[in-house]
């Protein structure tokens, strides 16, 4: 097995002993770019605070790494959490629909918010978007701690609905970028009618930018994954 297949397969089995509820306490963006750096020995094992003192075990029985304590640099471990919206102050901003990492907030623009409290995993990332503070943080699983407070089947949704909402999140980013290139060849298919200058040096000009602009979209497509 090759260096590069070893550390996939182990990062794979790292992945699957954290909790999932891509908090980012752990200071990687993810659950996985944590399982990731761990298997290349960048992070350590005690990192995690949602998973806690029995995440540790977990993680050191598979990397081989003696136990440590919790790193109070990335937080202390503590019971699970959910998040609730007070009706009375949410202005429908929309802008804790993008933070949340599972999708456990609908709702539309100007728009009352509510939260589905079986999917949201207590990451509190919706808190420091929120412009009103109408977001209210309460205990959920009362003095349970670590994964004694979490399932592995809460996981597995959790994990799911994260793959999914990136997913998601993705096509929606190639939608709009999409609709933007096909605005800005109308536009240079037609640039006197889409300006209210007819000067042929501003046209000129506008000309360029456009045209440097959709060159820029097509090198970054071409060098994104399928």
């Amino acid at each position: 097995m090759t260096a590069g297949a070893h550390s996939s397969g182990l990062a794979a089995r790292l992945l699957q002993a954290l909790p999932q509820t891509q908090c980012t306490r752990c200071g990687y963006p993810d659950c996985a770019a944590y399982a990731q750096a761990l298997a290349v020995g960048d992070a350590g094992i005690n990192q995690c605070p949602p998973g806690g003192e029995e995440g540790i075990a977990r993680l050191s029985e598979i990397t081989g790494r003696p136990l440590l304590p919790l790193n109070p640099e990335f937080g202390t471990e503590g019971p699970r959490s959910v998040v609730y919206i007070d009706e009375n102050w949410c202005i429908g901003c929309t802008l804790c629909l993008d933070a949340c990492p599972t999708d456990a907030i609908v709702g539309s623009n100007k728009r009352m918010h509510t939260v589905i409290e079986t999917y949201c995993t207590g990451c509190e990332l919706c808190l420091p978007v929120c412009p009103v503070d109408c977001i209210v943080v309460e205990p959920a699983s009362g003095t349970a701690t670590g994964w004694k407070a979490w399932s592995p089947a809460q996981a597995d949704v959790a994990r799911t609905r994260y793959e999914k909402a990136g997913i998601r999140r993705q096509r929606a980013a190639a939608d709009n970028s999409n609709r933007l290139e096909d605005k800005a060849r109308a536009a240079l298919a037609d640039l006197p009618g889409h300006s209210q200058h007819t000067d042929p040096a501003v046209l000129d000009q506008k000309r360029s930018v456009i045209e440097a602009a959709l060159a820029r979209a097509r090198a970054k497509r071409a060098q994104s994954p399928d």
